[in-house]
């Protein structure tokens, strides 16, 4: 029975094999033709999304690079050291010039002014009894001086003898030298109060001072210092940055750079506003080549060799663009060294800048 069984059992035809084969390599081509579907499309997408994303080409005259904004940055500091009692404006808050931004503690000071005002008083004092010992001291000169011109007088007659004369001579000259004793004496509490009145006004700038006020209109980047904290003398109490001297840089080529004259026009468009150029012109060209930084791409292709280019915002349009001066932000740069070359449309500044441009987005616009 097991033989039967046995005797029924076939091995697999070399027909049924070559099927197998036939639909594993099949398979293995079809996920190969997906994958390189996938693969194709993908850089379809990408060169799409360059094509479509891709700043459009600068015509010929122009040269542009990437850069962030930068403002002058000055620092409120301490003149003399001290303990800070207030501090009156934070990051971000735009300040005027002259306006108190902080106070430093004057308690010490007002002492030593209260001290030196007391000491003008005290020498003003002491200058009135001078004073009043010189008229003495006048009025006994006067007295022992008419005594020895009638003594003199009166010896040849034998009225008075040559030894009177000579004590009433000898009384002359002492009052003489007291009276000079006596007008030094006020001449000495006169420089007295002078020296009181230095001190005190020395004092009285010291305490000014100590009135920490923003030197131009700026904005607070950063709070460096607290109340209760004690600072040397320079300590810092603010950084601030100048709304009146925002610039860019921009690292062009040397044969860009070679053509550019100071003062040729040129473009600043920030990443926050792309459709607002601000007009800007070129300040400043280094005058040494350098590396091309690493953060820093210009239009055409990275060179090793570049020239830093200041960009100068002028101070008449730094207002309209204010709320954007922020250090840091990004943005490209254009300059035109061809002045025969018009420049694009989407360079020429707009004539004006809506009020709601600086709204956050979902805030009420209002009206332009």
């Amino acid at each position: 029975m097991a033989e039967a069984v046995a005797g029924n059992t076939k091995p697999p035809t070399a027909a049924g094999a070559d099927k197998g084969k036939s639909t594993a390599t099949t398979s293995r081509k079809s996920r190969k033709m997906i994958f390189l579907f996938l693969g194709v499309a993908a850089v379809g997408a990408g060169v799409a999304a360059w094509l479509v994303l891709r700043k459009p080409a600068l015509p010929a005259g122009f040269a542009g690079g990437n850069g962030r904004l930068e403002a002058t940055q000055i620092y409120v500091s301490t003149k003399y050291p001290g303990r800070i009692a207030e501090v009156l404006v934070n990051e971000g808050a735009t300040i005027e010039p002259g306006q108190i931004v902080a106070r430093m503690d004057t308690s010490a000071l007002q002492a030593q002014l209260r001290e030196a005002e007391a000491q003008i008083r005290s020498s003003q004092d002491a200058r009135n009894a001078a004073l009043a010992q010189v008229a003495v001291k006048q009025a006994d000169f006067n007295y022992a001086n008419k005594q020895d011109a009638r003594s003199r007088e009166l010896v040849p007659r034998g009225a008075v003898s040559q030894q009177e004369a000579e004590i009433d001579h000898a009384a002359s000259l002492s009052a003489k030298a007291q009276l000079a004793g006596a007008q030094a004496q006020a001449v000495q509490s006169v420089s007295q109060i002078d020296a009181a009145r230095a001190t005190a006004d020395r004092l009285r700038a010291e305490i000014a001072d100590s009135v920490l006020r923003a030197p131009m209109r700026a904005r607070v980047e950063r709070r460096l210092g607290e109340p209760g904290e004690v600072l040397g003398a320079g300590g810092r109490v603010f950084s601030v940055n100048d709304l009146s001297d925002v610039y860019m840089y921009v690292y062009l080529p040397e044969k860009v750079t070679g053509k550019i004259p100071l003062g040729s026009e040129a473009r600043i468009v920030l990443d926050a506003a792309p459709e607002y150029p601000i007009r800007a012109v070129v300040s400043y060209v280094s005058p040494m080549a350098q590396f091309t930084p690493k953060t820093v791409e210009t239009a055409e292709e990275r060179h090793n060799l570049t020239f830093r280019v200041k960009l100068q915002i002028p101070k008449e349009r730094l207002r309209e663009f204010e709320p954007l001066v922020k250090t840091g932000l990004p943005g490209m740069g254009y300059v035109r060294w061809d002045t025969s070359k018009d420049w694009p449309e989407r360079l020429q500044p707009k004539a004006t800048v809506p009020k709601n441009l600086w709204q956050p987005t979902g805030s009420s616009t209002g009206a332009n």
